[in-house]
């Protein structure tokens, strides 16, 4: 596997991870419970911009 394979790899399973736990922030019927969810969710999907945009090549991260 090749090098762009393995970063592919790795954000289709920081985005589904993300996915998976908006999807359990919407069930949560504590508050807490969902925001927690919802910050970890987005923590994810702002680190797999960040590394997509490496992996391209731009030397700017995202902000």
């Amino acid at each position: 596997m090749s090098e762009s394979e393995d970063v592919r790899d790795r954000l289709r399973r920081m985005r589904g991870q993300a996915e998976d736990l908006e999807k359990a922030a919407e069930q949560a019927s504590d508050p807490s419970e969902r925001r927690r969810l919802q910050d970890e969710a987005h923590r994810l999907e702002s680190r797999s911009v960040q590394v997509s945009g490496m992996a391209s090549g731009d030397i700017y991260p995202m902000e």
